[in-house]
Parts: structure tokens; C-alpha cells; sequence
């Protein structure tokens, strides 16, 4: 059983590279979302959406429950969200209060198969552009994410036990690069889960 209780709050990004499980189920009973595990397996985050699928928001909590991004579906706008970070004085976001706001972070497009083919949809994180490419021949939620220059940032794939049982479709192994961002890719999967209508 995971651990439930608080615990030292970790870094949002590393040097070194990480992996992560995801299991595309909430922990609350009744509900859509997905429950993330660090390679401890303690739950590192959270996204518990109470309504149904397709919700037009969605929070991206960690252990304790404190919302980090709220992800909004944009209305008139077909296939687009943003996610907004929350951010106080604490943190190096800019704002002089000491109060919690939300400040703008992402938007992500949502792409058309005849379009762009293996890519699903476009993120644009202020000047930076990243894409998340579906990967061929799985008939998982598998993806990657990939910068502008085609570099691999994060990638979702079904996940292996240690002795090399395929474990079910919900359960993914997600591989992050050195130095990114895990509460920006937490994020960019939810969005993904939301595309996919598994959330």
C-alpha cells in the first residue's frame, strides 16, 4: 500500500533523470483522475476530478492536496486548454503578495490525425515549444514528450513488473529527462489523459 501521509516535500525537477508510475485512477472512490508514484513508491501527485470525463477543469495536486496548476478547457476555442500555475511569494514566481494566484504557465492545441499525424497536440511554455507524439503500435495511452529540437523530455509507456510481467493498460512508466520540470509534465499528461478522454 502506498504511503498516504505526509512526507518532506521533494524538488520539482532534478539532475538527474527520474521515473515515475503512473496509474490512470484516482484514489478517491467514484472518481476520474490518476494517482502518480515516485520510484519509492510514495504518491508524489495527484489529479482527482469528481465530475465526469471531459471535465472542463481539472487540478494537479500533490500528496497534501495543495492544487499546483489548474488546467482550464477554453471555451469557443475547439481543442485548447492552459493551465495556470499557483504561485505565492515562496516560490520564484512573480508576485509581491503573499497569498496564493494563479499566473498563466501553458497552452496546448490539440492536433487533428490528418494533420500532423503521430503528434496529438502543440504546448507552448512562454518562448518554448514541446509536442507530445503518440507512440505507434501500442494500445496504450503510450506517448512521448518532445521539444522543439526534437529531443525526448518525458516518455510514457506501459509499465513492466520486475519480473517482467505486462502489467494493465491504466499503469504507465514514466521516464523523465534530467532537468525538466515535474510539475510542468504532470500537467502536460493530464492535459493528454483529458485528450484521451481517460480522465
Amino acid at each position: 500500500m502506498a504511503k498516504v501521509y505526509p512526507q518532506e516535500a521533494t524538488s520539482t525537477s532534478t539532475s538527474k533523470r527520474e521515473t515515475y508510475t503512473l496509474w490512470m485512477k484516482s484514489l478517491v472512490f467514484h472518481s476520474n483522475g490518476c494517482t502518480v508514484y515516485d520510484s519509492n513508491g510514495d504518491i508524489v501527485y495527484r489529479v482527482d476530478n469528481y465530475d465526469r470525463k471531459g471535465r472542463r477543469e481539472v487540478n494537479l495536486m500533490d500528496l497534501r492536496g495543495k492544487v499546483l496548476c489548474t488546467i482550464k478547457k477554453r471555451l469557443l476555442a475547439f481543442g485548447c486548454w492552459e493551465g495556470l500555475r499557483y504561485c505565492s511569494s515562496s516560490t520564484n514566481c512573480t508576485t509581491s503578495l503573499e497569498e496564493e494566484q494563479e499566473q498563466p504557465w501553458f497552452q496546448v492545441k490539440r492536433c487533428h490525425n490528418m494533420i500532423k499525424g503521430k503528434v496529438a497536440c502543440q504546448i507552448k511554455v512562454g518562448s518554448q515549444k514541446y509536442c507530445i507524439v503518440r507512440i505507434n503500435g501500442s494500445k496504450t495511452a503510450a506517448f512521448r514528450i518532445e521539444n522543439k529540437d526534437g529531443q525526448i523530455v518525458a516518455e510514457a509507456k506501459q509499465k513492466h513488473s520486475a519480473s517482467g510481467v505486462v502489467l494493465s493498460n491504466d499503469v504507465l512508466t514514466l521516464d523523465l529527462a534530467a532537468g525538466t520540470d515535474h510539475s510542468l509534465i504532470m500537467a502536460l499528461v493530464t492535459v493528454y489523459g483529458l485528450i484521451c478522454g481517460i480522465m
